[in-house]
């Protein structure tokens, strides 16, 4: 009878493992899921709109959209309006009330150059829901991309 090293793993154990990396990689690593503006919300609830649940699900985590650039409030923002058309204004809002469904707030993890209005972007960012009010501007919004970066597609 052969003892063996407790740390000691058979050829067997070792392609198993092997075989498993790939996928907790893939787990680990998956791509961010991608949200349209269709299904930001879902039913119309007692108190209006109501968040999708795949939005309630990848709240916290790090996803992508597609949409346009509304023009920045001013150039050194770092942070924009991501609408669902092209817009010749910034969706400002007073407040949560009035807040247009077809918009997101995206805070950039750094500032970039914007870019015109008609160009479509896709935006990766953490994906954080709920009304919050903007220090700095006074800006309410209720969906937001925090740490975002974005490229022209």
């Amino acid at each position: 009878m052969v003892h063996h090293h407790p740390l000691t793993i058979s050829r067997r154990g070792c392609l198993g493992m092997m075989m498993t990396l790939p996928l907790m990689a893939r787990q680990a690593f998956a791509a961010p899921v991608s949200i349209d503006f269709d299904h930001l919300y879902g039913k119309i609830g007692v108190l209006g709109l109501e968040f999708s649940d795949l939005v309630k699900q990848q709240a916290g985590k790090v996803v992508t959209m597609q949409g346009f650039m509304a023009p920045p409030l001013k150039a050194e923002a770092t942070f924009f309006v991501l609408t669902e058309i092209p817009m010749a204004l910034c969706p400002f809002c007073s407040s949560d009330a009035d807040w247009p469904d077809n918009i997101v707030v995206v805070y950039l993890d750094r500032k970039q150059t914007f870019v015109q209005p008609s160009a479509r972007i896709e935006v990766t960012g953490t994906l954080d829901m709920g009304s919050w009010t903007d220090p700095d501007t006074g800006f309410v919004s209720l969906l937001r991309l925090r740490d975002a970066a974005y490229r022209v597609v």
